[in-house]
Order: structure tokens, then sequence, then C-alpha cells
């Protein structure tokens, strides 16, 4: 079996966030993912604790073209790496010019300090993957899971009865019983986000492997933290669309889910540590204005058709 490295990006400073995972066999070796280009420096450093460095990657997977996910993948391009993207989302890293204007107007002056700069992509040193395509990297052999749900442009990745889950499989920081998703706008999409989750069951994997943060091991367990996933979704987005609907504006919404996140964590005996380091991994205001849309695009759908 090949070997599976999960590389902690500690990002913000904080442990057991953001990871990448390389995936080494005898005669293949590829990246999945690549976290944000501030994270480069501990990215190499991660990378010498196992003997490896920049030049051994030239393979690079992303899920999706979220900064957490993909934004240092035009920094491992100019090195030499390969990069493979979902479809919809390679023409955001041949020119990331949108991408970086739509994120500076969410983040600010902290763009850079967050993110770190996002470069583009030549077309010659990117494929464009779409649904069922097979990576061939040496004795390796990804297949591509088109996933939608959480972005449209989201692929997961299936490595025999391992899965490479992206965040469509949640999130589940490392050692921590306590399951979370990032619902960021513009792409949150309730009933199909569920369908990607019930396609990862139907495969019965063995490990899933989430970006934030580390594996669930054990297909009882993969089993478990899916059909936990499959409550939760709905569970977080109903919360959501009641403060709407009882007329609660944004902030309000921000603060009463806030609050409902921090008390499921203190229930599984969280620290203020752990609290931090789950609301660095997945913040709640970006996931209530996620799902805020959503539930306004779709009234507005619903009214149009009446």
């Amino acid at each position: 079996m090949p070997e599976i490295i999960n590389l902690d990006l500690s990002f913000q400073g904080v442990l057991n966030t953001i990871g990448t995972y390389v995936i080494k066999s005898e005669t293949g070796l590829a990246m999945i993912e690549t976290g944000p280009a501030s994270c480069l420096d501990t990215a190499q450093a991660e990378l010498a604790k196992h003997g490896l460095s920049v030049s051994d990657i030239k393979h690079v997977l992303v899920t999706h073209i979220h900064f957490d996910h993909a934004g240092a993948a035009g920094w491992w391009a100019s090195q030499g790496a390969h990069i493979y993207v979902h479809h919809v989302g390679a023409k955001h890293m041949i020119d990331p010019t949108k991408l970086v204007a739509s994120a500076t107007r969410i983040y600010g002056d902290a763009m850079d300090t967050m993110w770190g700069p996002l470069l583009p992509i030549d077309p010659k040193n990117l494929t464009e993957l779409h649904e069922g395509d097979v990576i061939t990297v040496g004795d390796l052999e990804f297949e591509c899971l088109d996933t939608p749900g959480h972005a449209t442009h989201h692929m997961a990745y299936r490595l025999g009865n391992r899965c490479f889950s992206g965040d469509v499989g949640g999130t589940r920081l490392k050692n921590r019983p306590l399951i979370d998703i990032p619902a960021a706008p513009p792409e949150f999409n309730l009933p199909v986000w569920l369908e990607s989750v019930q396609r990862l069951k139907d495969y019965h994997f063995e490990e899933l492997y989430p970006t934030h943060f580390g594996g669930i091991i054990g297909a009882e367990n993969v089993e478990a933290h899916l059909t936990e996933l499959q409550g939760f979704i709905p569970s977080m987005a109903g919360l959501i669309k009641d403060e709407m609907l009882a007329g609660a504006d944004r902030d309000q919404i921000v603060k009463t889910y806030l609050a409902w996140q921090t008390a499921r964590a203190k229930a599984a005996g969280f620290s203020d540590e752990d609290v931090h380091r789950y609301m660095t991994s997945t913040p709640p205001d970006m996931s209530v204005d996620g799902v805020r849309r959503y539930w306004t695009k779709l009234w507005e759908r619903e009214g149009k058709e009446q």
C-alpha cells in the first residue's frame, strides 16, 4: 500500500487546520492540495522532515480552487510541478485575476497575510479534469469523482479504497470528535452536497482524508462520519434558514451560529484552543454567508416560478 504523509501547514500559526497529503509508493509520488501560498515555508519544512524537497513534487492534484486548497498551485507549477484541477475551475488557475479580486473584496488588507500571492499557471502545466478521469503517477492511479455541493469545481480523488475528499466530505480535525463543514459563498448547495456525500458512502471507503484535517481510518469510522455529515448539513442550514425567516439580520445570525457551534464544541469536551482551531478551519461567518445566499437565491427562484 502507498504511504500517505499528512503535512500540517499550521495555517495562521494554528496546528491541524489545513493539510496537504503526499502519497508515496515504490514508483509514484503525488501531492494532493497545496494549501495557501502563505504556508509555503511551512510546507517545505514539513517535506524536509520526510526527506523530500520541492524538486520531488512533480504532480499536484487539487480538489478545488479555493485558496486554502489551491492557493499555492501557481507557485508549485513555477517549480516544475504539473497541476490537476476540475475543468470548471481551471480557467481561474490559468488567469486568477477575477478570483483574487473577489477574495480581496472579502479579506481586504488581510489578503496577503492570510493567503499570499496566487500565481497564474501556464496552460501547458495544467490538466483539466472531468468525472471518471484517471490520473496515473507511476503505480498510483487516482480516479476523479466530480462531487459538487461545496463548490461546482470540486473533485474528490479515489485511490483504491481510500478517498481524498477535500471539503465535500466535511471536516473533522485530527483526533477531535466534531464534524463541521465550510459553506463559504457562492456555491453552497444543500441537496447537491448531500448527493455527493451519498456517492462517497456508496464506495464504502476504508479510509477518508479530508483536507481539514487528517485521516479517518476504518470502514466503520468512515461510514459513521459520512452518516453524521448527512445529518449535520441540513441541520446547520436549517438553523440559518429559521433565523432568516425570523427576521434576523446577517450579524445576528453569525452570533447565533457561532454560539451554536461553540456549544457543540464544548459539549464534546473541547478546550478554548480546540474551539479556536475549528473556527480557524471553518469560519462561522463564511458559512453563514454561504447558506444565507443559498436560501435567498432559492426563494427568489421559487418566487419567479409562482
